[in-house]
């Protein structure tokens, strides 16, 4: 029997990406709402309690809104792509590599991570744990992303303004990610955050200095790139490059893919080293990433849907 799948949202970019990849699957009914009835509370109430999955593609207070509206005895299993509850307690973050496939199958809420979190954890939490990086540094993290991740009036502005070329944002070092950054990697402090957005519609490039010398007990770049390729060795969608480019590009046709790709590189004296993770924005950092959870959650392949 299907599983029946309502997308709040499906209107806005992530749910756009989220349904074509369930189309067609038999696994999942979608449960459709047209634009009346969208923005007809009763008919979203009733569509977020009859649904077996509800998937949340909505700004961070329209998703608590919904959650409010979903009964405590209810069948519904949530999704939330929005960042309202990444480090809210009851709810599971959705980053199987990280936390466990088993806890995403057996959760009944699960929080998407954010796109640039999802570089960053996966870089620096497996080291973290490991005793291979400090939990007490001051970490910086130098990001780039498609103007995708902005949703629809980032989208629109790219499209009008041709002459940006580079946008940075987040000025106030006060971004939204920050709390979830330094939840689940357990730092002492947050991260220093530095996004960025170039004129191409996805693809991600999160980095992380790493000045090894200047580190109480920080391993090297060899050795972290080998924990990173240990930790991730079962992991699909992960892969850790051992032969580094010499260069890293985000092209502005890139093809969706939900691959995470990892990348150790050290100077000839192992002093520093630059943690490097490119990712598709709208794929493991964001539609991908919850149609992943959604398979474990269903017990489907967890593949399925997924562009490796």
């Amino acid at each position: 029997m299907a599983h029946c799948v309502f997308i709040d949202g499906a209107a806005g970019t992530t749910g756009i990406e989220i349904a074509e990849r369930l189309e067609g699957r038999e696994e999942f009914d979608i449960v459709r709402l047209n634009e009346a009835e969208r923005k007809d509370r009763d008919c979203r109430r009733t569509a977020l309690n009859f649904a077996d999955f509800v998937i949340l593609c909505l700004p961070d207070d329209a998703a608590r809104d919904a959650v409010s509206m979903i009964e405590a005895n209810s069948k519904t299993r949530i999704i939330d792509a929005s960042s309202a509850h990444r480090t809210g307690s009851g709810w599971i973050y959705g980053f199987p590599e990280l936390v466990g496939t088993k806890a995403v199958e057996s959760a009944r809420k699960v929080s998407n991570p954010g796109c640039y979190p999802t570089g960053f954890l996966a870089l620096v939490a497996p080291l973290v744990r490991a005793g291979l990086l400090p939990r007490s540094w001051p970490y910086s993290v130098h990001a780039v992303s498609g103007y995708s991740g902005g949703g629809k009036a980032l989208i629109e502005r790219f499209g009008e303004e041709r002459d940006i070329a580079f946008r940075s944002y987040g000025l106030s070092l006060d971004h939204k990610h920050l709390p979830e950054m330094q939840s689940k990697a357990g730092l002492d402090h947050a991260p220093v955050f530095s996004p960025a957005v170039v004129p191409a519609m996805r693809g991600m490039i999160v980095e992380v200095p790493v000045p090894v010398a200047a580190m109480r007990n920080a391993a090297s770049p060899a050795v972290l790139r080998e924990e990173l390729s240990r930790y991730y060795a079962d992991a699909p969608l992960v892969r850790v490059h051992r032969d580094n480019p010499d260069e890293l590009l985000l092209r502005e046709g890139a093809e969706a893919t939900d691959r995470l790709d990892l990348f150790v590189f050290g100077g000839p004296d192992e002093k520093a080293a630059r943690l490097v993770a490119m990712l598709d924005n709208l794929g493991k950092g964001a539609s991908g990433a919850a149609v992943q959870s959604l398979n474990l959650m269903a017990g489907c392949d967890p593949l399925a849907g997924l562009r490796i």
